[in-house]
């Protein structure tokens, strides 16, 4: 079974492939660690990504690909791996049920995290740090305990309502066309995510497992 975990800034999508990683023991790509990962290396590839990447561009789809088709290639994780953060736009998805079946596999289901964009924004916006025990917490949601309180919190500087919106923006216009392409093929399974963490872990375990 391969799935891809699909959802907005800030739904959750790597906790919950972090959970699927431990109950169901699969495999996940992101291509944010692929990108890490390959510039540990001394490869020729490896010093590409990093001249781009110096450079302030954008790495290429093409890059992405071959990163991405090395892992669908690896019979140890075939029919085993989470998507997360992959496919953002049809032409990438088209892409990816090419490299799928070129190695026997198929994509079995999209799992779509869904909540409210106005508490995305406070997930997001209010997300804060002690400098002290570097614990990290929400304004909104998980306050930092007296103790950390008395310690001036770390708030990055991209992590506010103004940036968060415009991210959102970009996702419903470049990424959320995905969904419907992938509903027409009757792979996507709702799942609410605006319930506890341990609730939508189990939801989603539930739903792998029928």
């Amino acid at each position: 079974m391969n799935i891809i975990i699909f959802g907005p800034p800030g739904a959750g999508k790597g906790t919950q492939s972090n959970f699927l990683k431990e109950d169901l023991k699969m495999n996940q790509i992101s291509t944010g660690d692929l990108l890490r990962n390959e510039l540990k290396k001394e490869s020729e590839l490896s010093k590409q990504i990093r001249n781009i990447m110096d450079a302030g561009k954008l790495v290429s789809d093409k890059i992405i690909y071959d990163l991405i088709e090395d892992k669908i290639s690896d019979i140890n994780i075939k029919n085993k791996m989470i998507f997360d953060g992959f496919p953002r736009n049809i032409e990438q998805a088209k892409n990816l049920e090419i490299m799928l079946k070129k190695h026997d596999q198929n994509l079995s289901k999209v799992l779509n995290l869904k909540v409210d964009y106005s508490v995305l924004i406070k997930r997001i916006s209010g997300r804060i740090s002690c400098p002290v025990c570097k614990s990290t917490y929400n304004e909104y949601f998980d306050p930092p305990p007296q103790n950390c309180k008395e310690n001036k919190m770390i708030k990055r500087s991209d992590d506010n309502e103004e940036t968060v919106t415009k991210r959102l923006k970009t996702y419903d216009n470049e990424t959320l066309p995905l969904l419907e392409y992938y509903k027409n093929q009757n792979k996507v399974i709702n799942i609410d995510a605006m319930k506890q963490i341990d609730e939508v872990r189990k939801e989603i375990k539930g739903v792998l497992k029928d």
